[in-house]
């Protein structure tokens, strides 16, 4: 606990003052909770006829004598109207006591909610936005080993079950004990003995809980890391619904998830059953408790006489006013288990370091001018060799294209030139500038992706090209339509670019997706374009009209094509032809054709297609 308290100060300082308040309302309602219990002996004693006969108004003798000062003077008062035989007037006093103290005790109750509350709302809203752009600013290496579900279930689940058991404990942390601390200074001021007896069960219970919850947060991480998975079946089986459709799979995908679903139960059952334990152990101390102390309490006021009956009364208040924040606070222990369980995940995540952040004083880069440099480099994904010794120019204005046989490590050099990934060895240079060497933003900047899947969000075809160009007008973007060949149909829809493309872009054909995924590049206008595959996943009608509009595109930029379909790469300035991390030919395409090479198969074998 003390170290997810120690990793929370840094939320907790931004809300200083809810602190600070919710700590001096507490201690407040803590007062007047025990201070609510002995407003009541006046009125019993009235009821009973044990007040205390007053005849002279009493004196003030400063702070210390401040109690008595005050019992005295709410007896005169008191015995005054008693002995002019207005019983009803002392009654209303006392009364009125009584119900001041519990107004003031719940006020003070209901502002230290008011201001946990905002302390709560906020550290969590704050955790869950800087959550988010650590998962946002994370590599994506980070993600290859990692289940998107579990990292889902983190930002959701995780954060709401904190809300839900760990900052309930906070709320407990000042009340409850405050509560227990004054009601103990008031009991000692009845009677010492009574209250070593109440002290004596307090600590027996908290043993008993303490053991029965040892297990409980080991059992809720457990849970916490099933319910990621379930999320993953989730997130995968809507993701891939066409193929588990297809392959009739639905039983593969069932059972996995029944599976799951039934981890997390047995987990929940065992969770629950402890949980479910605080309170009946907790109520049969307690009632234990209050047993005993009315047998021997009951000796001190009718054999001993050392106690009033009035007094005993109120002190069994107190000791009630004990009882229920300690029962409160066995609880929350439990909760706290889930809690932390949960905390622990999300600093997980949030304590998670970026292996690729920019280095000190990086530059940021404005402008190319001249050329991009690959040279000589070599990269492993998990120690598996995909490039070596990889050297290629791509002078500014040109058009370069790498094919190959799938595994030859096309795609992999998309993703290292737009630094998803970072080479092994060798350099990668814009300029004469390592990318290393300058800001990830500003060489993003320079560039325009478009990849073979055409990732659009739920939202309107204008908001999916801002991503784009975040200030661009509309006419901007029908410009950047027209030049995508997209125009063409965006037009035709009622709504025009304010129409919604689906979930994934769905409502849209392949061609459609790729043109407007193509139509955000050139609305960013970029000098550098990487495209990964752009056309390999579209029917041959439609590969026609994107390379139209990639062509449209590529005028008078940079580019780097990958390209499965050669067709579409003949006019390229150069061609790579990659075989298994290393260049095995280079060339025009006359050129390689010639050579009745690795490229003259490959065109070959695609002429059958």
């Amino acid at each position: 606990m003390k170290k997810i308290i120690i990793q929370l100060l840094p939320y907790i300082k931004k809300y200083k003052k809810h602190v600070f308040l919710n700590v001096i309302f507490n201690l407040l309602y803590a007062l007047f909770s025990a201070l609510a219990f002995i407003s009541l002996i006046p009125m019993l004693n009235v009821l009973f006829g044990q007040t205390e006969d007053v005849t002279e108004a009493p004196v003030w003798k400063g702070i210390s004598g401040i109690k008595t000062y005050g019992e005295q003077l709410l007896n005169y008062k008191v015995s005054s109207y008693l002995d002019n035989g207005n019983a009803q007037m002392a009654l209303v006093i006392v009364i009125g006591l009584v119900i001041t103290t519990f107004l003031l005790k719940n006020l003070f109750g209901y502002f230290s909610m008011q201001h946990m509350m905002y302390l709560k709302n906020g550290i969590l809203n704050n955790l869950r936005k800087e959550m988010y752009d650590k998962i946002i600013n994370l590599p994506i290496g980070f993600y290859a080993k990692r289940r998107k579900g579990d990292v889902m279930a983190r930002i959701l689940g995780d954060i709401n079950e904190m809300q839900n058991s760990f900052f309930i404990a906070l709320e407990l942390i000042v009340r409850e004990p405050a509560t227990i601390i004054f009601s103990l200074i008031f009991m000692f001021t009845f009677s010492w003995k009574l209250t070593l007896f109440v002290l004596f069960f307090i600590p027996v219970a908290g043993i008993l809980i303490s053991r029965l919850g040892k297990s409980l947060k080991s059992n809720s991480l457990k849970a916490q890391q099933e319910s990621g998975k379930l999320i993953s079946i989730v997130e995968e089986s809507l993701s891939g619904l066409k193929i588990v459709k297809s392959y009739t799979a639905e039983k593969i995908f069932k059972n996995n998830f029944t599976n799951s679903a039934d981890r997390i139960l047995k987990l929940s059952n065992k969770i629950g059953l402890k949980n479910n334990l605080a309170g009946p152990v907790s109520e049969v101390l307690g009632i234990t408790t209050i047993a005993v102390l009315l047998w021997y309490g009951g000796q001190l006021v009718l054999v001993e006489k050392i106690i009033k009956g009035t007094d005993f009364l109120a002190f069994m208040g107190l000791a009630y006013a004990i009882l229920t924040p300690a029962k409160a606070i066995s609880k929350a222990s439990y909760k706290v288990k889930n809690g932390m369980a949960a905390a622990d995940r999300v600093f997980e995540i949030l304590h998670e370091e970026d292996t690729m952040p920019d280095v000190q004083n990086a530059k940021s880069l404005e402008t190319f001018n001249n050329e991009i440099a690959i040279n000589n480099i070599t990269f492993k994904y998990n120690n598996d060799p995909v490039l070596k010794n990889f050297s290629i120019k791509v002078p500014k204005g040109k058009t370069v294209a790498l094919v190959g046989q799938s595994g030859s490590g096309k795609s992999t050099i998309a993703n290292l030139l737009t630094r998803f990934y970072d080479v092994n060895e060798g350099s990668i240079e814009i300029d004469n500038n390592n990318i290393k060497d300058i800001t990830k933003k500003s060489l993003r900047d320079l560039m325009g992706l478009v990849t073979q899947d055409s990732i659009l969000f739920n939202d309107t075809i204008k908001n999916n090209l801002l991503i784009g160009k975040e200030n661009a007008t509309e006419e901007e973007i029908i410009e950047a339509l027209k030049i995508a060949n997209a125009w063409e149909f965006v037009k035709d829809l009622s709504k025009g670019i304010e129409t919604n493309i689906g979930d994934a872009g769905n409502n849209f054909s392949g061609g459609q997706k790729q043109r407007l995924s193509i139509a955000r590049a050139v609305l960013k206008n970029p000098p550098i374009m990487v495209l990964d595959e752009a056309t390999s996943a579209l029917d041959t009608e439609s590969e026609r009209i994107v390379q139209v509009a990639l062509e449209n595109m590529m005028k008078n930029r940079t580019s780097i094509v990958i390209a499965h379909r050669l067709s579409t790469i003949q006019n390229a300035d150069k061609i790579i032809v990659m075989h298994k991390g290393e260049i095995a030919e280079q060339g025009k395409h006359n050129e390689l054709i010639a050579m009745n090479g690795i490229y003259k198969k490959l065109v070959d074998m695609q002429s059958f297609e």
